[in-house]
């Protein structure tokens, strides 16, 4: 093998696991794609496609598929975790043994635990207590799993702690198709890919009510403010919310046909109840556990957050979008918030 190929396991074979296995394998990597049931991995073993999930791509033959985790994770330079970020504690409490020096874990897993309120990298130093906090890192951005796996042009962030982490899983991951920008702030990177979800519900909610351009706009500008406003009160660099995992990931998940969390409100939009939506719908819509976790996050630090409060008592007290929306539109006036010195005259 080059120098440069890595041993890569991916822990979850949904639309993002396998369109990362498929993007790793095209530059030469040693892949293997873990499986939670043994019949999904034999199917995408036998036919080299993952009809639950991604069913238009084609997965490479030199795609290992296996529903062992022990056989997956051992030996691995890189473990990626491609999980629903609800499973994802679960999933690192089963391999945690397998820890060995060198190791680098990237999670791909968008949420924040409703239990702890801990993002996935908090989640994962949690759980892996014998590796350094500081190998453990993100790659989140404006990226959906069936445009990476046709190798549409898509870019973004792997962010870690330490420099030499970020850089070995921007290496890692760079293609000619996959451009790849190094960040330092995990914890801003995570909020921001994590809380764009609930905007993203908001801005689906909109679609179905009928609403326009205007309001779509609205909901994507006024949602930044709130996730940076969140993001600066947990630690989080302002800068982080300008770039790819901030607003590139907000655009595209508000605006795009791929967007489950845009669809779940979309439909909720158009009268549907939140549990009539989740029984039609086989992918996870990672927008509603962590709308209960940043609606927390947002009482305990004293953040107001009106969109996402919006979210939250139309999802879980039955509030109707219609009346949300005036809610919002009826608030009392504001300054815009952009500038933090701003002075009145």
């Amino acid at each position: 093998m080059p120098d440069n190929t890595k041993k890569v396991t991916i822990i979850g074979a949904g639309s993002w696991g396998t369109a990362l296995a498929i993007s790793l394998a095209s530059e030469g990597h040693d892949v293997t794609l873990w499986a939670r049931r043994a019949e999904a991995a034999q199917t995408i073993s036998s036919t080299r496609h993952n009809p639950s999930y991604l069913p238009d791509a084609i997965i490479p033959d030199s795609v290992h598929v296996t529903a062992d985790l022990d056989e997956a994770v051992s030996e691995a330079d890189f473990w990626v975790f491609a999980t629903p970020s609800h499973a994802l504690r679960k999933a690192a409490e089963r391999v945690k043994h397998h820890i060995h020096p060198g190791l680098i874990v990237v999670s791909v897993s968008k949420g924040i635990e409703n239990e702890t309120l801990f993002t996935s990298t908090k989640v994962l130093a949690d759980v892996l207590k014998d590796l350094p906090r500081s190998q453990i890192g993100v790659l989140y951005g404006p990226s959906h799993a069936e445009e990476v796996a046709a190798g549409v042009p898509t870019t973004v962030v792997a962010a870690a702690s330490s420099p030499r982490v970020a850089q070995a899983i921007q290496d890692l991951f760079m293609t000619n198709r996959l451009r790849v920008y190094a960040n330092n702030d995990v914890i801003g990177v995570e909020i921001a890919g994590s809380v764009k979800n609930v905007m993203a519900i908001a801005a689906g909610m909109a679609e179905g009510v009928g609403y326009g351009d205007n309001a779509k706009a609205a909901l994507i500008t006024r949602g930044i403010a709130e996730i940076r406003r969140l993001g600066v009160a947990v630690g989080a660099n302002p800068t982080t919310f300008s770039g790819l995992a901030g607003i590139g990931d907000l655009v595209v998940t508000c605006m795009s046909k791929h967007s489950r969390n845009r669809f779940l409100g979309e439909q909720i939009g158009r009268g549907k109840t939140l549990d009539e939506v989740l029984q039609e719908m086989q992918m996870v819509a990672e927008g509603v556990r962590t709308t209960r976790s940043v609606h927390e996050l947002a009482r305990q630090y004293g953040i107001e957050m009106p969109i996402t409060e919006a979210v939250y008592r139309i999802l879980f007290e039955g509030k109707k979008p219609s009346d949300a929306v005036d809610d919002l539109m009826t608030r009392s006036a504001k300054n815009e918030d952009w500038l933090p010195h701003f002075v009145e005259d």
